[in-house]
């Protein structure tokens, strides 16, 4: 019997510790299954973030390291600039990019590492309760938004892609989402092209992807997914921004 669909070789054989719905996943196969088809596996270097994503070192058969809160492309600046024939890759959520984080990518992408980042953007602080994170979008609840985030109080939420594409050292950025097999498709597409552009020395590249966090949304998996597709690509567009 054909084989046709398995698990990637990048990818251990463990239990998720992920809530039912939670995009992380996805997402980790998705970069496993993008290092698969470049045949780049020996060469990875990962650095994993604080976060919901915080082990994603478990999940992953290739070389990973641990970053303090933030500092994920400052750590992937310094491997890289000590062992430039590695691909070295962050990954990071709302929290450790968008927040604490935020000069880290800045100047990183202003400087035109030759990195690439994963940025998973859930709208919503993941693994502290569900508090507003700088992606939290206008009018959401959250633990520490219960009558809605408030533009005049909060401000507005931040739009990484946007942001990161105006700076001359960022090669790609694209933001893809995971709320349906179509778009999980374009999600992997899309990572696989950050990897290009590092090996072809292209500088920074940033992949944000959109994924659902079901347990702080206060929603079944099913509505989170829906959601996504209704209200969450309106704030957060999908394409290619550079």
């Amino acid at each position: 019997m054909k084989k046709i669909f398995c698990k990637p070789n990048s990818m251990r054989d463990i239990s998720t510790h992920y809530c039912a719905g939670c995009g992380h996943g996805i997402v980790h196969r998705l970069v496993c299954e993008a290092i698969d088809d470049l045949g780049i596996r020996e060469k990875v270097i990962g650095i994993a973030p604080v976060g919901c994503a915080v082990i994603a070192y478990d999940y992953w058969d290739f070389d990973v390291t641990e970053a303090a809160h933030g500092r994920v492309p400052a750590v992937a600046t310094g491997i890289k600039r000590m062992s430039p024939e590695n691909i070295v890759f962050g990954y990071q959520g709302d929290g450790d990019l968008a927040a604490i984080g935020t000069a880290e990518i800045v100047h990183a992408a202003n400087r035109g590492e030759n990195i690439t980042i994963i940025f998973v953007n859930n709208a919503v602080y993941g693994m502290t309760g569900g508090q507003m994170a700088p992606t939290t979008m206008l009018g959401q609840k959250t633990a520490t938004s219960p009558f809605g985030r408030d533009q005049k109080r909060d401000g507005f939420p931040l739009k990484v892609c946007e942001l990161i594409s105006t700076l001359p050292g960022v090669s790609y950025a694209e933001r893809v989402s995971t709320h349906s097999p179509q778009n999980i498709l374009k999600a992997k597409r899309a990572i696989k092209k950050a990897f290009q552009s590092q090996l072809d020395g292209q500088g920074l590249s940033i992949v944000e992807v959109l994924s659902a966090c079901p347990t702080y949304l206060g929603l079944s998996s099913e509505e989170a997914v829906k959601w996504m597709g209704e209200t969450m690509i309106k704030e957060y567009p999908l394409g290619v921004f550079k």
